[in-house]
């Protein structure tokens, strides 16, 4: 669905993008992470097609963007991170212009827009953009995005600024829409959110990519398991106590067999064995300071 081969982006002596290979699956969505200026937006800015590579490939549909980026645009909703709308139009006549720039029939814009509003939780069609929140303004923006019903979302920081509610109420958003089809590359620095929502990451450091994967094979290769036993006793160990229960965390498989042992044999009663694994937010900080 959407392929990047060796894209390289230069700007002036300043690469911001080098030799990014990539590849995205039609149904899948991507998540692209890295700090500020590891090139997420530039990437996201090539596939789309506003920008062309220095050098290398960027396809979407088997179209190549440097080439053919009109046709594949129509298949295409971009939301970039600043989204600025027209303070003076209401929320219907805002999206309802730009379905006349999509070229949509008037009434099949008036039923699109009103099931957008309705699943993005958005009653204030009759309101001034310039009124809304900023929760509101984002929502709208993602309509604007959604009208023509596009194959393919990019969203650039698609919950930046938002409150926690109105952003998982978007990332939920963003799963039914896979759900429907729909192939998503959305770019965040809340890592919480694209842990939760994505198939795949991609890590960007310094424009190169560093590592593509499921958040399991993340986990698998770079991650680490930790077990936590719970437990009580009347006798006095050598263990951490946390109100009024012992507490030992490893992550020694060999520790908690011996612990689980030395709590049967002794009648020690077990309160709680549970497993964490390594949030996608620990094992970025591990890559970006190696």
């Amino acid at each position: 669905m959407i392929s990047l081969r060796g894209a390289t982006k230069l700007y002036g002596d300043v690469t911001a993008v080098q030799a990014l290979s990539l590849e995205v699956e039609e149904g899948e969505i991507m998540g692209i992470v890295g700090h500020n200026g590891a090139g997420k937006t530039t990437t996201l800015k090539m596939i789309v097609g506003l920008i062309s590579p220095t050098s290398g490939q960027v396809q979407v549909m088997n179209r190549d963007m440097s080439e053919e980026s009109t046709h594949v645009k129509r298949f295409m909703g971009y939301l970039p991170e600043d989204s600025p709308l027209y303070p003076n139009m209401t929320v219907a006549e805002y999206l309802m212009f730009f379905s006349e720039l999509y070229k949509m029939p008037r009434r099949k814009a008036k039923e699109r827009i009103d099931l957008l509003l309705d699943s993005l939780a958005l009653p204030e069609r009759d309101r001034l953009t310039g009124e809304l929140s900023k929760g509101m303004k984002r929502k709208v923006a993602i309509a604007r995005a959604l009208l023509h019903d596009p194959k393919i979302l990019i969203l650039d920081e698609p919950t930046a600024g938002l409150d926690p509610l109105t952003s998982f109420f978007i990332i939920n958003y963003l799963k039914s829409l896979k759900d429907q089809g729909k192939t998503i590359i959305l770019s965040a620095h809340n890592l919480f959110h694209v842990e939760y929502v994505c198939d795949r990451v991609a890590i960007l450091r310094n424009g190169r990519l560093v590592i593509c994967d499921s958040m399991e094979a993340i986990r698998t290769s770079l991650g680490s398991r930790q077990y936590e036993v719970v437990f009580r006793s009347d006798d006095r160990l050598d263990y951490e106590q946390e109100e009024g229960n012992y507490v030992l965390r490893t992550t020694d498989v060999g520790q908690i067999a011996s612990l689980l042992g030395d709590i049967s044999d002794n009648n020690w009663a077990m309160v709680n064995l549970s497993v964490r694994e390594s949030a996608l937010e620990e094992i970025y900080v591990k890559l970006m300071t190696q």
